[in-house]
């Protein structure tokens, strides 16, 4: 590449980055300046509210549109890095531009998850500047460290993007350098931000007056880094998903069968990306759970069985149709792939598993009913739908329902192609017994669970899990090898694929997105009435756990508002189709 073609990009490259870090700038100037204002301006107080509004409220919606934000930009550069490598693994230029247009989404995105973050912290001064001027107080260093942080991760995101045309052929390597700098730096925003989070939730390294006596113990509360790994898989999963519905409404636009071929295999990409992370996910929620009952036990019965229990059957509602729309959007796929007819005979079974699973999982153990009902019952529980709504049940529920769309992934995997090594009929014996004795292992201690007293039962669930885990790594660990030479049936003809496929798409950005705002509500309203958990009580007028109908109103109202302004993200990115820089 000459000279006079590499100045001009690289100077493009360094003036993006310096708009960036401009743009920050002003937003953190104005912020500290408004704040700071507003403070002086207005009466001494240890709470205010927003003209006339809740102040819990005001600062909820704002904080989980910044955290929804917040998570696609942290979550989609993971997996654009992750497609750039296996683009240059591979030399295939189609990876390397998937990529791109994964990223070309964050440009818009970066502002607005800006805008909310700097409204977020003018709230918080302005209606809580107690709590505010204490956690300050306490956590002064880890501010500062975030100030650089997002100052760090602003200029490399810049960089980034602006250098893709300019870092290609022998130079690729720093580009992807620059990508693994974006995803660390936006991971360590992450773990920093969780700092705060955590600590109220289970606060430590303060004394019984709330004087901090070791900052790192503060740091390194018991529920930090459990959070840190339960989110980290979120963004990723919520990212992914974001992507889809992206590519998904590009291919309902398209207007040529190129175009929708390649926004086709961009929508199983992200989506495949979704559901790979979310598999994880409920253990990591399992960790975190236990993390909270260890750390109180009042709490842990607060969240799981006392006034929060039934928003959990939201939750299982939630996951449980993300299940079967990932499963349906797999099988509909499978459409498109020449060979793939000789597994549409698992397609049954599979979703008859994955339904029963998805009853189990929204079973209650209580249930509302009349004094009469509960005396025909014998109870609050029924006699035997009551048997459904513990978790051993719906451990096991959910593991064989991870178990089947694991499954459907590896059946998709192997659509079009035929195993030709020696020992393929082996392997694939071997395949089918592995599933079928994790499958065996969390069907049994679902089962002995119910003859064994609580505190042996929810050890069960490591080995329940471990089952899993073990299964899918073993299963991958033989196809690698099975697959490696096979014969292919024929290529697979992207863009041919329903058009109700991309509603599922759709249906899991929105399902990942109200998810997150229910679990935030629960996670932060476990504490009831206090801003530091047993330490700093909430003493404002909203001190209250509000009724489970307010509460899933408000995080619609998030949801809605999250997709209005997502939309922009969408039309900005498709609008600019063509003027990216180019080397």
């Amino acid at each position: 590449m000459s000279s006079s073609t590499t100045s001009p990009s690289t100077l493009s490259a360094l003036k993006g980055a310096y708009k960036g870090v401009l743009k920050i700038s002003l937003m953190l100037a104005a912020t500290y300046l408004v704040a700071q204002g507003l403070s002086s301006y207005l009466p001494a107080a240890d709470y205010r509210q927003f003209f006339g509004l809740s102040n819990r409220t005001t600062v909820w919606i704002i904080a989980e549109l910044h955290l929804m934000f917040a998570a696609f930009v942290l979550g989609v550069p993971i997996f654009a890095v992750i497609t750039e490598f296996v683009g240059k693994l591979t030399g295939e230029k189609k990876y390397d531009d998937l990529a791109k247009e994964f990223t070309k989404l964050l440009a818009m995105a970066y502002t607005l998850t800006a805008v909310l973050g700097c409204i977020l912290l003018v709230l918080f001064v302005v209606l809580y500047p107690k709590l505010t001027g204490y956690l300050s107080g306490l956590f002064k260093p880890t501010w500062l460290l975030y100030i650089v942080l997002i100052f760090g991760e602003v200029i490399i995101a810049y960089l980034y993007w602006y250098s893709w045309d300019l870092l290609q052929g022998t130079r690729k390597k720093w580009h992807l350098l620059l990508g693994v700098l974006v995803n660390l730096w936006g991971t360590a925003l992450l773990f920093v931000a969780d700092i705060w989070v955590t600590f109220m939730m289970s606060p430590a390294g303060i004394d019984d007056a709330g004087n901090l006596t070791s900052l790192w113990a503060a740091i390194d509360n018991p529920t930090w880094m459990p959070i840190n790994i339960h989110r980290l898989l979120a963004n990723v999963a919520f990212g992914g998903s974001i992507a889809a519905a992206y590519a998904a409404v590009r291919f309902l636009n398209a207007k040529t069968d190129e175009e929708r071929a390649r926004f086709d295999w961009m929508g199983y990409i992200g989506s495949f990306i979704a559901i790979g992370a979310f598999i994880p996910l409920p253990f990591a929620g399992y960790w975190l759970g236990r993390e909270i009952y260890q750390f109180s036990e009042q709490m842990g019965v607060s969240m799981m069985g006392g006034s929060f229990a039934w928003l959990w059957i939201l939750q299982a509602m939630l996951i449980g149709g993300l299940f079967l729309a990932s499963n349906f959007y797999l099988w509909l796929g499978m459409g498109r792939i020449p060979g793939a007819e000789r597994y549409v005979k698992f397609q049954i079974p599979m979703m008859i598993l994955l339904a029963i699973g998805f009853i189990v999982w929204a079973t209650p153990r209580s249930i509302i009913a009349s004094g009469a009902e509960m005396s025909a019952m014998g109870g609050s529980h029924h006699p035997f739908l009551g048997l459904f709504g513990v978790m051993a049940a719906k451990n096991t529920a959910v593991n064989l329902m991870i178990l089947t769309t694991f499954f459907s992934f590896m059946l998709y995997r192997r659509g079009n192609r035929i195993p030709t090594v020696s020992w393929a009929a082996a392997g694939k014996i071997v395949q089918a017994l592995v599933i079928a004795t994790a499958a065996g292992v969390v069907l049994g201690y679902g089962v002995y669970s119910y003859f064994v007293p609580s505190n042996i039962r929810i050890g069960f669930s490591v080995y329940q899990v471990g089952a899993v885990l073990s299964a899918m790594a073993l299963f991958v660990a033989i196809d690698i090898p099975l697959l490696k030479g096979a014969k292919e049936i024929g290529a697979i003809r992207w863009g041919q694929i329903p058009a109700r496929a991309q509603y599922a798409l759709f249906f899991l950005a929105i399902s990942f997105t109200w998810l997150m705002g229910l679990m935030g509500y629960i996670r932060s309203g476990i504490r009831q009435y206090w801003h530091v958990y047993g330490r700093v009580m909430d003493e404002s007028a909203n001190a209250y756990t509000m009724m489970h109908g307010h509460a899933t109103i408000i995080v619609s109202i998030i949801t809605v508002t999250f997709f209005l302004l997502v939309s922009v993200v969408f039309w900005m990115a498709s609008r600019n189709d063509g003027k990216e820089q180019t080397a």
